[in-house]
């Protein structure tokens, strides 16, 4: 679902893409099958506004007793997606996103959310940011909580539903729908024609 936008996006408003990594785009236990299709509209978005990019990065643990609470049993499970197992390289934002990265700024992060803290948020207040538009992995993951906490932080959030995926098409899809029916007055989801047109 696509409600549009309300109102145009302002120069000032932020690219923040999120997690837009090696690990979900190539051969890995986590890739996500859309990844791959989204990754060229992300891109397309980067090179429009490069001056106007942020990123986030999902930073395994070194190891999985170093996590905390629930934490600790998630990277057991995924014992083979920590660090000493998982080649580094693979943190790394997706080949295409790279050069972008050179003068973007860059937050690595443990958790889901990368509010947690305060560095994002700063350095958005610090660019005269009061408007996100989101893109990347995963809607129902770490794109969920990026999303809610812009909005708890007062954030008006723009979200291009070709420019986000997820693993499994069921959950994008509901997400999508929730994104635009109970969240409408704070998440504006719209696609990238759009989106070009109302981001001067």
């Amino acid at each position: 679902m696509s409600a549009g936008l309300r109102r145009e996006a302002p120069a000032s408003a932020i690219h923040l893409c999120v997690d837009m990594q090696r690990i979900f785009v190539e051969d890995t236990p986590w890739r996500a099958p859309w990844a791959e299709r989204v990754l060229p509209v992300i891109v397309d978005q980067c090179a429009r506004r490069p001056d106007r990019a942020v990123f986030t990065r999902f930073a395994p643990p070194v190891r999985a007793e170093a996590a905390r609470g629930a934490w600790r049993d998630y990277w057991e499970r995924w014992r083979c997606m920590t660090q000493p197992t998982l080649p580094a390289e693979l943190i790394d934002l997706a080949v295409p996103l790279q050069p972008f990265a050179r003068t973007a700024p860059v937050f690595d992060k443990s958790v889901y959310s990368p509010w947690g803290d305060g560095r994002l948020d700063a350095e958005l207040r610090r660019r005269g940011a009061d408007t996100l538009i989101v893109t990347g992995v995963e809607t129902d993951v770490c794109v969920l909580a990026t999303i809610m906490g812009a909005v708890d932080l007062g954030y008006r959030v723009l979200l291009p539903a070709d420019a986000v995926c997820g693993s499994a098409d069921e959950t994008h899809d509901k997400m999508m729908d929730v994104y635009a029916s109970r969240f409408d007055l704070q998440v504006e989801t719209t696609d990238s024609r759009e989106l070009i047109h109302a981001w001067r």
